[in-house]
């Protein structure tokens, strides 16, 4: 399967897929942390060359609620995100997620189809993600964890601290690639 990860500079998610046997490229205006396979540039560039599957991951800057306090002051750039998000979530791709934390997005776009946590899925922290999806199941947890902690949250200020918030947890990264992307039982879930 062909797997476009968008808006990816950790090589994370496109990892895990590559580690299940697909043909999976990350996407972003930052270059690879880990290498290829990596386009380095626009997502919009490259939505339409016949990719099965899109994980977008949209910065959230001018998206979280997590900085509502400052969106009086960004209502330009606030619009400008909600037009890529809105532009990922109609690309011509049968397969979408688009992942971004609990945001505007639900009340300017549409609720997300599901709501998940890092400790669901092997890591000890809590760090609720939205999940919009089109054409996809819900992913079912891996791995409960009973101990949490807000470690993303409290995260210290500093000029990297947006990079470290917004890399996706490979437990949830390996979910997404064993439960996504098994091509034909994933279409037999849906027409359940």
């Amino acid at each position: 399967m062909k797997v476009l990860v968008a808006c990816e500079f950790s090589g994370t998610v496109r990892d895990a897929f590559i580690a299940h046997g697909h043909d999976a490229v990350s996407c972003d205006l930052l270059p690879s942390e880990r290498g290829e396979p990596h386009h380095h540039g626009d997502v919009l560039e490259i939505l339409g060359l016949g990719w099965d599957l899109m994980i977008a991951h949209p910065p959230c800057t001018h998206l979280a609620v997590s900085g509502a306090r400052w969106f009086k002051e960004k209502r330009t750039e606030q619009e400008a995100a909600l037009a890529f998000v809105a532009e990922l979530m109609t690309a011509p791709i049968a397969r979408i997620c688009i992942e971004n934390p609990v945001s505007v997005i639900s009340t300017r776009i549409r609720p997300p189809d599901q709501i998940i946590q890092p400790w669901q899925f092997g890591h000890g922290e809590t760090k609720a993600t939205c999940l919009w999806l089109k054409n996809l199941p819900t992913l079912r947890p891996t791995m409960v964890v009973h101990g949490r902690e807000q470690r993303v949250h409290r995260m210290p200020p500093g000029p990297y601290r947006w990079r470290e918030r917004s890399r996706t947890f490979s437990g949830v990264a390996d979910a997404m690639a064993a439960q996504w992307g098994l091509g034909s039982a994933v279409q037999r879930e849906l027409a359940v």
